[in-house]
């Protein structure tokens, strides 16, 4: 039994050395003789991003890197473990790539298939060619103005519990870490919005929907990060062993609920305005063969979007406006106008819109931490791209050659945004937005496969910092650090030591204990 033990253990080996050799040999040659620039691995195997991977800088400070490599190219090789890949660095190529010859570069660049792991590999974000295009027809009426306003009640009741917990518990509100609080928020949001739940995850700090979703989006953890390499490397080996990308115990879970639900609606016909609600919607339509598993990707994918991305860009407006009174307080004043007409602000979806100030520095916040740092791209039919420099040669893109644009980098530009680190709400001014290059602000992306949830986003964003700001004044705490130091590895939003602010009770004039 030993012998047979340490015979497979030679044979694996032998065959990751022999991987390793032929991967060592395509990032060494293949960007060798096509006659631009080209960053070399800067570890053998691993690649170009192996600064990220190793945790020797923040993800962040790796795309900056990588941004700043070549900074006269409108674009350059690399390549990330065996996978050659361009860095494109320029506004107007990005503009080709995502909007004038979108069909050349439809697809996104992914691991997971619908039949490796359905969750993943069905939802809109993963989905590539005609699959693709057909399930954004069928999810882009979900997310329309009429459809925001159905599901603004329910998000806003969130709102109101998020700011009443505060409220009730003074000695909390001293010292809040911003990530937990937000993903909280967000967590209840998406469990009422998109799945039909009721929790409170800010009293019931364990409840399951919330442990799970926690678990799921854990991309720092070793066994994680181990996992993402495996599905890279070996995707067909992975499918073979039965391992699926999502825990086991997550997977369940989401697909319990979801096809509980479905079930049960339609058993009692109950109709409730949330997503599973316009899923089965878009299901019962004549022209549609939407079916469980894609209603369950959908579902989960507007979990992680909104578990982590939203949750990042209400955590970073936080902490600026705690660190900037002055920009605090004149959004204060915009906020508080919001009652001169109605007291109780009943009914107030509309007038979010008219929130001028608070665009500018949901704008702002979403240049200096753009919540998706990297938007990616895979060729699917060939395309002639300019030189990259004037002594460099033109390049032909071929079918499944993978592009990466760089939007952290983008927004950090001097050369589009002046003072960079400087949060300034000025820059999304009426007098100097269009001063700004369209194809250099890029938050939610660009073109056909523009992030289809960015409307809600900011819907429950600005909610909850309506109520905030009528109930609280944002002071930092000995906490705070500022400027913000990104955590090594792992993903792009996760700060070092957190974020922590004060919410410090606003006295009124009037006996109005709180604005709820």
């Amino acid at each position: 039994m030993e012998s047979i033990t340490l015979l497979l253990i030679l044979i694996t080996l032998f065959l990751g050395a022999i991987i390793g050799a032929l991967i060592l040999y395509r990032q060494t040659n293949f960007w060798q003789q096509k006659g631009i620039p080209y960053l070399k691995p800067l570890i053998p195997v691993l690649g170009s991003m192996s600064i990220i991977l190793f945790r020797r800088s923040s993800f962040y400070d790796g795309l900056n890197f990588l941004y700043n490599k070549f900074p006269n190219a409108k674009y350059y090789g690399m390549m990330i473990l065996h996978t050659p890949l361009l860095l494109v660095r320029d506004p107007d190529l990005i503009k080709e790539i995502c909007v004038k010859n979108f069909e050349n570069f439809v697809d996104r660049r992914s691991f997971m298939t619908e039949e490796m792991d359905p969750v993943y590999g069905k939802n809109v974000f993963s989905l590539k060619g005609d699959r693709w295009k057909k399930m954004r027809n069928t999810l882009s009426p979900a997310y329309t103005a009429a459809k925001m306003k159905l599901m603004f009640e329910l998000v806003e009741k969130c709102a109101r519990d998020f700011v009443q917990y505060f409220i009730d518990h003074s000695n909390e509100a001293k010292s809040i870490e911003l990530s937990d609080a937000f993903t909280r928020y967000c967590n209840d949001v998406i469990a009422t919005a998109a799945f039909g739940i009721s929790v409170n995850s800010l009293k019931d700090r364990e409840n399951e929907f919330y442990e799970r979703g926690k678990k799921s989006f854990n991309l720092g953890s070793s066994k994680r990060f181990i996992k993402i390499i495996a599905f890279r490397l070996f995707p067909k080996l992975m499918h073979l062993l039965g391992i699926t990308f999502l825990a086991k115990k997550s997977d369940r879970f989401f697909k319990k609920i979801i096809t509980e639900t479905v079930i049960t609606r339609d058993e009692k016909n109950i109709i409730r305005p949330d997503m599973i609600h316009l899923l089965m919607e878009a299901r019962n339509k004549d022209d549609n063969d939407l079916s469980m598993d894609d209603i369950i990707a959908q579902g989960f994918l507007f979990f992680l979007a909104g578990f982590d991305s939203s949750s990042g860009l209400m955590k970073f407006m936080a902490h600026e406006l705690a660190m900037n009174p002055e920009i605090q307080d004149r959004l204060r004043i915009e906020v508080d106008s919001l009652l001169k007409e109605n007291e109780n602000i009943d009914d107030f979806y509309g007038r979010l819109s008219e929130l001028k100030y608070m665009d500018m520095v949901l704008s702002e916040t979403l240049r200096k931490y753009p919540p998706n740092p990297l938007l990616d791209r895979l060729c699917v039919k060939e395309y002639n791209f300019p030189k990259a420099t004037p002594d460099s040669k033109e390049y032909t893109v071929k079918p499944k050659n993978a592009i990466w644009i760089p939007i952290y980098g983008l927004h950090h530009d001097p050369k589009y945004f002046p003072n960079p680190e400087k949060f300034d709400p000025e820059r999304f001014s009426d007098e100097n937005k269009d001063k700004i290059h369209p194809y250099a602000y890029l938050p939610f992306g660009l073109g056909p496969r523009k992030c289809i949830g960015n409307r809600f986003a900011l819907m429950e964003t600005k909610l909850i910092f309506v109520f905030i700001l009528l109930n609280f004044t944002l002071e930092p705490t000995e906490k705070t650090k500022y400027p913000i130091e990104f955590a090594r590895g792992g993903g792009g939003l996760k700060v070092k030591d957190g974020l922590w602010i004060a919410f410090k009770k606003r006295v009124f004039d009037h006996q109005q204990e709180s604005v709820l």
